[in-house]
């Protein structure tokens, strides 16, 4: 029994292995109407999510990162928890009690969760001119680094070039680099 299972997983791995290399437009292109249906609740754009899980997870669902993060999205279990108990639905606060990671590994959880944190850190840089250079280093580092790497200037006027400049994480600054980059330059998912 086991053999088989292990069998069966190969060959899954295989054939999605194969989808990524061979087909690489549905590949990236597969969860485009849960994000978008996610990224209209939370009044994102779906090409910004898009961009972000390009950059977390290249589109593997199964992906998990060195600080427990999970999904498509990279959802930590604290963002999880959070999401479960502002939504006032004591099932998903007690799912996410239970088993964090698989109540967040579901790609359609997982993409609304994502767009809700999204959208949360959105909302302290909105109106301001790297605005949105600002919510993906938030996502990545935290809010309070963006604080650090604004410290001593004016928050609401630094432009987007001069806050990346100051991000002090290397790879947050090649993250958020990234994902602008793509952000403004591939054409809109279909």
């Amino acid at each position: 029994m086991i053999r088989y299972l292990i069998s069966i997983s190969l060959i899954a791995l295989t054939v999605a292995a194969s989808a990524a290399i061979f087909f690489p437009d549905h590949w990236i292109h597969r969860y485009d109407d849960l994000i978008s249906r996610q990224a209209r609740i939370y009044r994102l754009d779906e090409k910004l999510v898009w961009s972000i899980i390009y950059e977390e997870t290249y589109f593997r669902a199964w992906k998990t990162g060195a600080a427990d993060e999970v999904g498509l999205m990279q959802i930590t279990p604290a963002v999880a928890r959070e999401w479960a108990r502002e939504t006032g639905f004591k099932e998903f606060e007690r799912e996410a009690a239970e088993n964090v990671g698989t109540f967040i590994s579901d790609p359609e959880r997982n993409i609304q969760i994502g767009c809700w944190y999204l959208e949360k850190l959105r909302e302290q840089y909105r109106g301001r001119s790297a605005e949105t250079a600002m919510t993906l280093a938030a996502y990545n580092a935290g809010p309070s680094r963006v604080e650090e790497w604004t410290r001593g200037t004016d928050a609401a006027a630094i432009s987007e070039s001069d806050f990346i400049s100051r991000i002090g994480i290397p790879s947050t600054r090649a993250y958020v680099s990234s994902i602008l980059t793509r952000y403004r330059t591939e054409k809109k998912p279909s």
